[in-house]
């Protein structure tokens, strides 16, 4: 009997066209023999079609497993996730609470740096109270500039002067209530793709060659012009230690399935520090998360089968959980 597989896709974020390449490549990457696929496409005005997965248990029949393939606010950020513990679905991926802590990258480093693991020091202000007075007591220029919740390197910044700074603050606040602002680290962007459940894997990470100042939206989606390095030329010990804190970080922030963690290597002083974790990484046939499994010896059907057995083996695990006394 074929494994009914709920494909969500499209959402309401900026990465929706994302969302909708890498959902392709999964459906076409389905063994047709093993798998009947099922479509659920949103909108970006957040309208499903051709209807919603309802949020009670039983109310989906004719799934047996969903393959969220959503990006960013309303998809990646724990909330369409709550939905699928609410139907009582398996689905592939991390839980709320993994999902929701991985999109706020603030929280995330607090996880990472309770659990003694490197991140770059940074502040944390509000909308309605920015301060770059603040900034510039505590870091020198260049600095960045994020918003704590958004995907795709939407509303980030690199500030030189007062002047960016001030500007750059107020990008930010535009896309989210709470700003984080990181010293600026000189030196390589690497990425590391982590796979599994309670014991992770990592593959061998990759280097990402930006054609711009840093690796933005346009750089990402719109200019074509950034490269990668696969693997990364690194020293095996710090390629070892880029596996270990992918598979560390994945752990202290709970996220399950699969990950994609992000890294800055300095130049200077050669120390690797976790940049951002990423619980549903782009899956189009060109996007690193896939990439890096091949090199590491899983191809992209072998990793679609991979998650969802991952799902199913969560799921499992999770209906042995009591819920009251009775």
């Amino acid at each position: 009997m074929k494994l009914r597989v709920a494909v969500v896709y499209g959402g309401r974020s900026g990465e929706h066209e994302v969302s909708l390449r890498s959902a392709e490549s999964i459906i076409a990457a389905l063994d047709p023999a093993r798998y009947e696929v099922q479509r659920f496409f949103i909108g970006k005005e957040g309208r499903w079609s051709p209807h919603p997965i309802l949020p009670e248990p039983g109310a989906n029949p004719g799934i047996d497993v969903v393959f969220p393939v959503l990006h960013g606010t309303f998809g990646e950020d724990g909330t369409m996730q709550g939905l699928f513990e609410l139907a009582g679905l398996p689905y592939v991926g991390s839980g709320v609470l993994g999902s929701s802590a991985a999109m706020d990258k603030e929280v995330t480093k607090r996880l990472c740096h309770e659990r003694g693991l490197p991140v770059v020091e940074y502040l944390v202000q509000w909308r309605g109270a920015l301060d770059a007075d603040e900034v510039e007591r505590n870091f020198q220029y260049p600095v960045f500039v994020k918003p704590a919740n958004l995907g795709s390197s939407v509303g980030i910044s690199k500030a030189h002067s007062r002047e960016e700074l001030e500007s750059a603050l107020e990008v930010a606040a535009a896309y989210d209530r709470k700003v984080i602002i990181e010293r600026a680290i000189l030196g390589k962007e690497l990425e590391c793709a982590v796979l599994g459940n309670e014991k992770p894997r990592a593959s061998m990470p990759c280097e990402i060659l930006p054609s711009r100042e840093f690796y933005d939206y346009d750089d990402k989606y719109l200019l074509g012009a950034s490269r990668y390095q696969l693997p990364a030329a690194l020293t095996p010990e710090t390629t070892a230690e880029v596996r270990r804190l992918a598979v560390e970080c994945m752990l202290a922030v709970e996220c399950a399935g699969m990950a994609r963690v992000d890294f800055l290597l300095e130049e200077s002083s050669g120390r690797v520090y976790i940049n951002e974790i990423n619980t549903i990484p782009g899956f189009t046939s060109i996007s690193m998360y896939p990439k890096m499994w091949e090199h590491s010896g899983i191809s992209y059907s072998g990793l679609v089968d991979e998650l969802i057995r991952l799902a199913l083996e969560r799921h499992a695990a999770c209906q042995t959980t009591r819920y009251s006394k009775d």
